[in-house]
């Protein structure tokens, strides 16, 4: 491509062992564009930054286009860049036309010659500009309003990739497949590492439960995180709820004595008779204030001041009164309660799982854990590529967890 329109670009960071240029590179071709390497400036150690200038060159404007913003998400930025182009919502709940949809990773938006960074990283987002007060920030498609000025186009956008750790020994099975062969006291000590260093930072620790937690007989091995301070907020369904009520006060869960693992006489009903004691009672703080729900994850919950979001779902029986069924306030919610999150885990449920790590950002810490391992796949082919995934028993996976953990101090 001789006469061919091209683009000079820049990008820094630990390039060659986080292999950031060879990805840049791959993809490059993988879309049959051509590069140069105009210069290469390897950092003298290890904790050196490299730099990289490449001249990117597309069949013409629009394939261009589509190479920058194929590489801006490794970092790779215009050696003369202009502001990011704005254009208005047309009306309330609609974007502009090629509107920049975010990614999970640090952003910056070039307005007046400045870079911005934007508030409140997560994918499939859209980015407000403010250009009076030079600030920006991601919002979702429905809470555009008519007017305001978004991100249009792929001028003006620096991202930071994510880089590998620069400790390999905080998480060194990190980089490697999904698999449940693995040293699962290996595994244990450094997730409770990342717990601990989670907490001490004064960051959040976000729990995303199936119940299937429930069901495995962890709800008090949860509980006992809880009550620790390993738990910041709670994410769930109706089910996770519904059945450690129904523990609490049947020893059941989905009809299962959790003492004998045999069907209880009458069993079937009783998860749908917890929903109507809690119903009667109000919610499910005020079943603990009444004393009707005396032990539990959920009591746990409420009596250490411990916040959960409970979104419903069109199967939910009930739904108890704490279950918020209007899909985009519980998404609301949701985001709100994961601000300042540091760390994730997210125990046996796929759906709740894949919602919380498109809002989380890829510098959050997340750990999966399900018995299946295409449970932990597909959550990293959604976007959340950052999970850690352990597929092991989630009963035996928390007991570990809080065994590991436990004799530490209440937060």
């Amino acid at each position: 491509m001789p006469h061919s329109p091209y683009e000079d670009v820049r990008v820094s960071g630990h390039l060659i062992d986080s292999g950031i240029v060879s990805a840049i590179m791959d993809r490059i071709v993988a879309l049959d564009g051509e590069f140069e390497t105009l210069s290469f400036d390897v950092g003298r150690t290890n904790e050196d930054e490299s730099v990289a200038k490449l001249r990117v060159r597309g069949r013409d404007v629009a394939h261009l286009d589509e190479l920058l913003g194929v590489i801006q998400e490794f970092g790779a930025v215009s050696v003369d860049p202009d502001d990011a182009e704005l254009a208005p919502a047309p009306t309330d709940g609609v974007l502009p036309d090629c509107f920049y949809s975010t990614s999970n990773l640090e952003t910056a938006i070039r307005v007046a010659g400045i870079w911005v960074p934007v508030a409140d990283s997560e994918m499939d987002l859209a980015v407000c500009v403010d250009p009076e007060a030079k600030s920006a920030r991601t919002v979702p498609m429905a809470d555009a309003k008519a007017g305001d000025l978004f991100v249009v186009g792929h001028t003006g956008i620096r991202v930071k990739p994510q880089e590998r750790p620069r400790d390999k020994q905080a998480f060194e099975f990190m980089a490697s497949e999904v698999s449940s062969e693995k040293p699962k006291a290996q595994v244990v000590a450094q997730v409770a590492r990342i717990l601990r260093d989670t907490r001490e930072s004064g960051k959040k620790i976000v729990a995303v439960v199936g119940p299937a937690v429930v069901h495995t007989g962890a709800g008090k091995e949860l509980a006992r995180l809880v009550r620790m301070g390993y738990v910041s907020v709670m994410f769930g369904g109706n089910a996770v709820a519904t059945h450690d009520i129904e523990s609490a006060l049947y020893g059941t869960s989905l009809g299962v004595s959790l003492e004998e693992g045999t069907l209880a006489v009458g069993g079937h009903e009783h998860h749908l008779r917890a929903i109507n004691t809690i119903r009667g009672c109000g919610s499910i703080a005020e079943a603990v204030e009444q004393g009707v729900l005396t032990e539990g994850l959920m009591y746990t919950l409420v009596e250490t001041g411990t916040p959960f979001v409970l979104a419903g779902s069109i199967r939910d029986d009930g739904p108890l009164p704490d279950v918020i069924t209007d899909s985009i306030q519980a998404q609301g919610a949701m985001r709100e309660a994961v601000q300042d999150a540091g760390a994730c885990l997210m125990l046996s449920t796929m759906l709740h799982s894949i919602a919380t790590g498109n809002m989380l950002p890829a510098a959050v810490a997340t750990v999966c854990v399900d018995i299946n391992p295409a449970v932990v796949t597909k959550l990293s082919d959604r976007g959340s590529w950052q999970t850690i995934g352990i597929v092991t028993d989630v009963g035996l996976f928390l007991e570990q967890l809080a065994n590991s953990l436990e004799g530490d101090a209440p937060a």
